[in-house]
């Protein structure tokens, strides 16, 4: 396969836009600085060739690959998000590329104390040889998701020079607002059209992600009774003691983030505030199947009722609200979007690997909305840190499989 792509530059210029977005914001997208990365992509979208290239008010880009091939193909969508993490700043990356790395720790920058320690990514050892970018460690990288525009950008590049390749027609969508929880909050799946799509969105070379938590929020509100303290005996309620109280409940070996893995599920007390009178914690809640979603809300709701007898006087409101599913519930009704994506890894040169995604994608979203969307590799790991980093070589890996995707459909389809 030809390899004069320019996906690292391609990536070195879009880490250059600060994107991030925010949970504060009541805005779509959450910050308008994401339409600047957005504008850029519509250009460049058109100097490849491609149609019907759009960015609309919302800020999605999309744009059409005709196909090239004389029979029905399905249509196949790839996705990607502009979007960096809340967590960490993207603003002023100065990335730093680590030629051919010989193992061991990499130092940052001096300014930064930023260390990747080779003993807490084992997947450093899988690249020797390689060259690894990271930023300078004052800020994250922007791996996810400008990784994945890249790759995608870059497949498409190679396609459009090489004819022979035959294809169907492909569509491509770029979203805001995927770190926020809202990348699909206004995606018209109909106008977008697509059989069947990819996030290109994920972390190790050679994985193919289908299937994801199921997640709901818990908002606890405690009711409490507010005195002035000077006459308060036997008579107020501090709603942030027991909201407290109810915290410390929870176990600490177990159902929680930082005790858990695999398919192990969590309660995560994720944001409080209030007063004496009114307190409000919102807990996430994971697991990958719906019955053990359920029952963790039935154990949280339980240690909340038990607290409460301790305190007459108060009252709560316990609010469950559905944020995502597992999207291999849908996945599975037709097996081969994954299957072919799998066929296409090996292709390329890769073990495939079929791996569960501790968290939620754009796929699981658009998966509920008659999109099936597993999500392939970038090469990147590390996400929304300081410590993001990504290889060059798994990078050109990625566009690697997104190119042998694009031939398994057109190749699959084709009348016996």
């Amino acid at each position: 396969m030809d390899k004069t792509y320019s996906c690292v530059d391609r990536f070195l210029k879009y880490i250059e836009f600060d994107t991030q977005s925010s949970e504060a914001s009541e805005t779509y997208p959450s910050t308008e600085k994401q339409k600047v990365l957005s504008a850029h992509l519509v250009k460049e979208l058109e100097s490849l060739g491609l149609e019907e290239v759009e960015l609309d008010n919302y800020g999605y880009v999309t744009a059409t690959l005709p196909a090239n091939s004389d029979h029905s193909i399905p249509v196949i969508g790839l996705i990607a998000h502009v979007d960096t993490s809340p967590d960490v700043s993207g603003e002023n990356v100065k990335a730093r590329v680590h030629k051919s790395y010989q193992g061991g720790d990499i130092d940052l920058s001096p300014e930064s104390g930023v260390v990747i320690k080779a003993e807490e990514n084992e997947a450093l050892a899988g690249q020797i040889g390689n060259d690894i970018i990271t930023s300078d460690g004052t800020t994250l990288l922007g791996a996810d998701n400008k990784a994945g525009i890249a790759e995608i950008m870059d497949a498409l590049q190679h396609m459009i020079r090489h004819p022979e390749i035959k294809h169907g027609k492909i569509r491509i969508a770029f979203t805001p607002d995927e770190e926020v929880g809202r990348g699909t909050e206004f995606f018209d799946v109909k106008k977008f059209a697509a059989d069947y799509a990819y996030t290109v969105d994920g972390e190790t070379a050679g994985e193919l992600e289908d299937e994801t938590f199921c997640a709901d929020t818990v908002t606890l509100i405690l009711h409490g009774v507010n005195v002035h303290p000077g006459y308060a005996k036997n008579k107020l309620v501090n709603a942030i003691k027991v909201s407290s109280e109810i915290i410390d409940r929870l176990p600490g070996d177990s159902l929680s983030p930082e005790t858990t893995e695999k398919r192990e599920g969590y309660i995560h007390p994720h944001l409080t505030n209030g007063n004496v009178e009114k307190a409000e914690i919102k807990f996430l809640i994971r697991d990958f199947t719906v019955d053990g979603l359920k029952e963790k809300e039935t154990f949280l709701h339980d240690i909340v009722k038990e607290v409460m007898k301790s305190h007459p006087k108060a009252r709560f409101d316990f609010n469950v609200d559905e944020s995502y599913r597992n999207m291999k519930y849908k996945i599975d009704e037709k097996p081969i979007v994954a299957e072919y994506a799998l066929e296409a890894i090996e292709r390329a040169g890769l073990t495939p690997i079929k791996n569960l995604i501790r968290g939620g994608t754009d796929g699981a979203r658009l998966s509920y909305q008659g999109l099936l969307t597993p999500n392939l590799f970038t090469g990147g790991h590390n996400f929304h840190s300081r410590q993001e980093w990504i290889s060059v070589q798994d990078m050109q890996k990625a566009v690697d499989v997104i190119i042998e995707l694009i031939k398994v459909w057109e190749e699959k389809s084709r009348t016996p």
